[in-house]
């Protein structure tokens, strides 16, 4: 069998260890995960409530235009159905994108620190990737500007950004969507919009109709609870719409997933509480680096990526064996970890197992 060249040396994505794993790796009894950024408090209950209720229609296929989410999908955010497609959690929408829009040899432009699905599938369509290197942890879009040539066709843009969890604020994410040539499609990923309490940040819905270039992502998985089903959304003109479903599978989004996804949009009281309990594990842990004297970036999504001052994936394997599970093995911050803000009594122990680690290796050293 001969494979696409150009995928023979893409590298597989590696998803936080799973807990059953690490269990029993290690003969753990507890291990708590704070490495896939997942929603500690889970979905709602009336999505819990959908989700079972369902059930007994298994049998059926899912509705392949999901048209009861969209109708209710497109009110909550103020636009019209055919702006909207759904996918297989967000990263099947950036995997469409690529699919539609790339030709070998087209340019994407990206930061050299982000979401890794965005150049995985630019690989896997040919395209050449622009990386261009973040400035202090934040995307540097006059960087991307300046490489923008007429091979570009995408240009990727996660905000809040992941790893580092840093925003694009408005005014400097207009300026730049001013300057991009109209026929260059800015994805906007927000993955953790319902997270983020900066005033500064803005909601990139609001600028769809005055960038029609522009593609917004966003996700059930995080703050909504429901990673495990898969499902997440792109928002564009019809135009870009309609080219992207061209290129989806049809019923790619299970009945569960839709049934749960309805229910929980509805429960925005879930969301805010999620989103106010979060906003306090980020001060709780913030704190505790601070006393640590361990540098992190700001935090503006449901993560947080510190500097353990020791090689990160050394520091991620202490933790392991103390039942605590996080993210290293970042290229650019090879001494930084990516936590995910958990509860209360969660970030108390992934402090106290740190603490212990830092400790030890303090001793070794």
């Amino acid at each position: 069998m001969n494979p696409k060249p150009n995928i023979v040396n893409l590298p597989v994505y590696k998803p936080g260890k799973p807990i059953d794993e690490v269990k029993k790796e290690l003969g753990l009894e507890e291990v708590i995960k704070l490495a896939s950024n997942e929603n500690p408090y889970g979905a709602s209950p009336s999505a819990k409530a959908a989700i079972i209720a369902d059930l007994d229609n298994l049998f059926l296929y899912p509705d392949g235009s999901a048209a009861d989410l969209t109708a209710a999908l497109a009110g909550h955010l103020g636009v019209q159905s055919e702006n909207i497609i759904f996918g297989c959690g967000s990263d099947e929408i950036i995997a469409l994108i690529c699919r539609a829009f790339f030709l070998p040899g087209d340019e994407t432009i990206m930061a050299d620190q982000t979401f890794s699905v965005y150049k995985s599938n630019a690989d896997i369509e040919g395209a050449v990737t622009i990386e261009v290197p973040l400035a202090d942890g934040t995307h540097d879009l006059d960087g991307m500007l300046a490489r923008v040539t007429d091979k570009t066709k995408v240009i990727w843009i996660c905000n809040p950004n992941n790893p580092t969890g840093t925003i694009v604020p408005h005014n400097a994410l207009v300026q730049f969507l001013d300057a991009v040539p109209a026929g260059v499609m800015v994805v906007l990923d927000e993955a953790y919009f319902e997270y983020v309490t900066d005033e500064s940040y803005t909601d990139g819905i609001k600028l769809l109709e005055q960038y029609p270039n522009l593609v917004v992502l966003r996700t059930f998985s995080k703050i909504y609870g429901l990673a495990a089903l898969r499902i997440g959304y792109g928002v564009a003109s019809p135009q870009i719409i309609n080219l992207i479903n061209k290129v989806r599978e049809p019923f790619n989004t299970s009945r569960l997933a839709q049934a749960g996804a309805l229910a929980a949009l509805a429960d925005q009281d879930y969301v805010a509480e999620c989103r106010r309990l979060n906003s306090e594990g980020i001060v709780q842990l913030q704190e505790e680096f601070r006393r640590l004297g361990l540098h992190s970036f700001p935090a503006n999504g449901n993560f947080i990526m510190v500097d353990v001052r020791k090689p990160a994936v050394e520091v991620f394997e202490a933790l392991l064996r103390l039942g605590i599970i996080v993210r290293a093995g970042h290229r650019l911050y090879p001494t930084y970890i990516r936590v995910t803000v958990g509860s209360a009594e969660q970030n108390k122990a992934f402090i106290s197992a740190l603490e212990q680690t830092l400790s030890e290796q303090e001793v070794r050293a």
